[in-house]
């Protein structure tokens, strides 16, 4: 990948503080998992051993937070067990608070590989290379991870059930080379930040636009005022030119999109204060940085997110296609407000899970009771059936022919995104189907 590189972190194994709040919510979770049985429900779940894994993500820290995955994955493990489990096996559900932090992305790997947890699966963490390497020394599959992290598209015990960042960005340029004459990125000054230019320029440079103006802001910025002012000065967003948009004033192509995770709302407040003062411009974003609680936050139809590009990798939230998830959700969360059936994240678990389910089931049907990370990996590896995501995703396959020719992310099997758009305050699809990247990604200049 391109882009500065942390050095590899040491591991701190006795750092009792973390351990032990690491350890606690996992027995927690496993816990919780177990409850929610139904009156009628299978009697054979304890015929077969139980099948142990963990979800993580970052919860309550200053940057980025996913709390609605590790939620889905505990409502996911009540429902199949009220079912009598998968197959038979009771699924045990750990989860870890990742924390946005290297130390305890290593910790929270470790701590599922002691627990004995048979894959990781639909979790988030920046830190690729420190969850990574206990997991390969183990050989513990992660299986449908955020895309959050190099490691995830280069290790060959990694399963991703999208593209990550680097579909949704060359989807985003792609997206606005439609409508876009000029166009500034405000991303955030980090790793995995200098990678975005270069991928959502590969999809403006796709409609022979030029490429974007690149801003770089704080991760944890509580004030965004001089990078907006620096993107519509980068696309020539010149009042005296076309006057301010409190008079009505546009500056027809040209456009700002943003991607700066849990901050990019405090962006957009930002730029609803300034923009005043300015034409107006297009805005973008991609899921996971915008979803339909910001845009409801920031005055919905009245707000600067109407008529925004937003790009995703699955169907709009109000899709048919997620009702199983609603249903789910609605009568096996318990009111948990972590899990917003709109969150990319929660998506990603709900997928994840739908992964394993299916290789559990795969297995069943060979005869095969013993779950362990090695099975798992063999029938992932193997690819004798494509999964199927209920529509969600195209059909997933991990087979070596099934990988993408896509320069520094070679673990990507699923090049596809959805366009949608913010109309009338709601987050709808923009046109119908999967817009496939591909090639997009693959005539991407790292570079450029």
């Amino acid at each position: 990948m391109t882009g500065r590189r942390r050095s590899s972190p040491r591991l701190f194994p006795h750092a009792p503080a973390v351990a032990s709040a690491v350890a606690c919510t996992a027995v927690i979770a496993s816990l919780l998992s177990g409850c929610g049985s139904l009156p009628g429900a299978s009697e054979d779940s304890g015929e077969k051993d139980p099948v142990t894994v963990m979800t993580w993500a970052p919860e309550g820290t200053k940057a980025t937070n996913m709390p609605g995955m590790p939620a889905m994955a505990q409502a996911y493990a009540r429902w199949v067990n009220s079912r009598g489990g998968i197959r038979g096996h009771h699924l045990r559900v750990l989860t870890c608070n990742e924390r946005n932090d290297s130390v305890s992305a290593a910790q929270c790997a470790q701590r599922a590989v002691d627990r004995g947890a048979v894959a990781v699966v639909g979790s988030y963490s920046q830190f690729g290379r420190s969850f990574m390497s206990p997991l390969e020394v183990k050989g513990v599959p992660f299986i449908g991870g955020y895309g959050a992290s190099d490691e995830e598209f280069e290790s060959p015990l990694s399963y991703p059930v999208n593209g990550g960042q680097a579909s949704l960005l060359a989807g985003n340029g792609r997206q606005l080379a439609r409508d876009c004459n000029r166009v500034a990125l405000v991303r955030p000054d980090t790793i995995q930040g200098d990678q975005m230019p270069s991928l959502l320029n590969s999809g403006l440079e796709s409609g022979s636009r030029h490429p974007a103006k690149d801003i770089k802001a704080p991760e944890d910025g509580t004030d965004y005022s001089t990078e907006v002012n620096r993107a519509l000065d980068g696309v020539g967003a010149d009042p005296l030119v076309y006057g301010t948009s409190e008079a009505g004033g546009k500056a027809a192509g040209s456009c700002v999109t943003a991607s700066l995770g849990d901050h990019t709302d405090t962006f957009f407040d930002s730029f609803r204060r300034l923009q005043e003062d300015s034409p107006r411009v297009r805005v973008a974003s991609v899921l996971g940085s915008v979803g339909q609680s910001l845009v409801n936050r920031t005055g919905g139809r009245s707000g600067p997110l109407e008529g925004a590009d937003i790009t995703g990798w699955y169907p709009a939230a109000g899709d048919s296609r997620w009702e199983p998830m609603r249903k789910v959700i609605k009568d096996f969360a318990f009111n948990d407000n972590r899990i917003d059936l709109a969150d990319q994240g929660a998506q990603t678990t709900w997928i994840a899970y739908t992964v394993l389910r299916s290789l559990i089931e795969e297995l069943d049907d060979e005869g095969i009771e013993d779950i362990t990370p090695h099975a798992l990996q063999t029938a992932l590896d193997r690819g004798d059936r494509a999964v199927d995501t209920g529509g969600l995703t195209p059909k997933l396959r991990w087979r070596e022919d099934d990988m993408l020719a896509v320069q520094d992310f070679p673990r990507i099997v699923n090049g596809t995104v959805t366009y949608q758009v913010v109309r009338d305050g709601e987050l709808v699809a923009a046109q119908h189907g999967f817009v496939n990247v591909t090639k997009t990604l693959e005539r991407r200049r790292p570079d450029s």
